[in-house]
């Protein structure tokens, strides 16, 4: 693919000069032809939104067969059908799909709280796993599922997709290079205002305990009478879901930790509230989060700051940016932009400045000696600069994670672009924050052991 590159000049300052600074974008995983008796075989566990968009991802690869699907509420299945064919198997067990030797890897796409247990039963039956973000809904439930997919020696891969799209392909290249400097700020914002937006999704007109398997949706949380609410909204309660910071935060962190090549950070701390959904729901639906990420090998150490607004009715301006020492990256829509600023070697004086107060003697000696000091080159900052960029049109950053997943499926490799190692990292951050958030105090991490201090 060729890039489109946009290159202006900022206030009549010169340009960023070289074309070759700037990479190719990720290019999607091109697709072998596949013999018949060489198809990928795959099943969706849970039927919801994100099965049905994984679903259709993963089936833009070609030599994947979707052959099976589980959910708990039977007008899905009955969309399975009505949707990817009729021959399609179905049923409300997961079970009866890992038992089955024809199908050779699934997608996990159920609420949070069934993601681990299902994910060591796939990797237990020798499935091959795309677990939906976070990877897990509580930080002990982290080393199980790595260890389990250690032991397996299958592929697993977590779906944060994003940093298999060419923008964040290109913010790795552009921060590796070092041209914005050394990292010492990341902030983002995900504010939204509609009640889809916030989870308040459209219920059937017949869920009921005949149609939805309620007792099974429970698993180990408190047993309670059948709700459509809690069942089909379940991202607005922490017993099945892990709030605004697993649904968004950890697409964030996801990111930083991709193209900074980071393990994490050791402090985090949550605040919030909620200010505006009080239809019943136990999550915040405003949370702001800062995250202390220490100096590594790849980083100095930074800050970085995430909120979400599910109410905000004033002007939504959802960005995230990278900022260096010598520039920042800017996330928009669906490409970057790079800015990069340098500070002139001399400091300046005059203004807004301690010079003024200084006597007319020591004014003129304090002038002579900066003269020596600085040359005149030393007094100019560098022209500011902009790079843009945008993926070609057309790619397609779910399809791209889900081609890595089969690419690595093919080989017999575990190495995807998201393993659990780097799914987990992600996740137990996203997981903290609800610590935080509920206990009312920060929450210290170990990024390279993974473990609560």
């Amino acid at each position: 693919m060729q890039r489109r590159k946009f290159i202006k000049n900022i206030g009549g300052l010169a340009v960023l000069s070289g074309v070759s600074t700037v990479a190719k974008p990720f290019s999607i995983i091109k697709s072998l032809s596949v013999s018949p008796n060489d198809k990928i075989r795959l099943a969706t566990i849970g039927m919801g939104i994100q099965g049905h968009y994984d679903t259709k991802a993963a089936l833009k690869t070609a030599g994947v067969e979707l052959v099976a699907a589980a959910d708990l509420y039977t007008g899905r299945l009955e969309r399975v059908k009505q949707t990817f064919g009729n021959d399609m198997f179905v049923t409300r067990d997961y079970r009866e799909i890992l038992r089955r030797k024809d199908i050779d890897a699934v997608i996990i796409a159920t609420p949070d709280h069934w993601h681990d247990k299902i994910t060591i039963d796939a990797l237990n039956a020798g499935k091959n796993v795309y677990c939906e973000k976070p990877m897990v809904q509580a930080i002990n439930e982290g080393k199980p599922v790595i260890d389990a997919w250690k032991k397996s020696g299958k592929t697993m891969q977590v779906g944060s997709q994003r940093i298999s799209g060419s923008v964040f392909q290109e913010a790795k290249r552009i921060i590796a290079a070092g041209d914005i400097g050394a990292i010492n700020y990341v902030e983002s914002n995900s504010d939204r205002f509609s009640a889809i937006g916030a989870w308040n999704y459209s219920i059937p007109t017949d869920a009921s305990p005949a149609t939805v398997d309620w007792d099974t949706f429970l698993k180990d949380t408190a047993k309670m009478p059948f709700d459509a609410n809690r069942f089909f909204r379940w991202r607005n309660y922490k017993n099945y879901g892990t709030g605004v910071a697993g649904d968004l935060f950890v697409h964030l962190i996801t990111g930083v930790h991709y193209v900074v090549d980071s393990k994490g950070p050791n402090r985090i701390f949550a605040s919030g509230g909620l200010r505006y959904w009080k239809e019943g729901r136990d999550v915040p639906d405003v949370m702001v989060a800062i995250l202390d990420y220490p100096k590594a090998a790849t980083h100095e150490e930074f800050q970085m700051v995430l909120r979400v607004n599910f109410a905000n009715a004033g002007t939504i301006n959802n960005n995230t940016r990278i900022i260096g020492t010598e520039g920042q990256i800017d996330f928009s829509g669906n490409g970057l932009t790079l800015s990069k600023k340098k500070l002139p070697k001399a400091p300046g004086f005059g203004n807004y400045d301690s010079y003024f107060t200084f006597s007319d003697a020591q004014q003129k000696e304090f002038e002579k000696e900066y003269n020596a000091k600085f040359t005149e080159a030393d007094r100019k900052a560098e022209p500011v600069k902009e790079v843009k960029f945008t993926p070609e049109p057309g790619t397609d950053e779910h399809a791209n994670h889900f081609g890595n997943f089969f690419e690595n499926i093919r080989k017999g490799s575990q190495a995807t672009i998201e393993d659990p190692i780097f799914g987990f990292r992600a996740a137990a951050p996203v997981l903290a924050c609800n610590e935080s958030y509920f206990q009312k105090k920060a929450i210290n991490w170990d990024p390279v052991n993974m473990r609560k201090l």
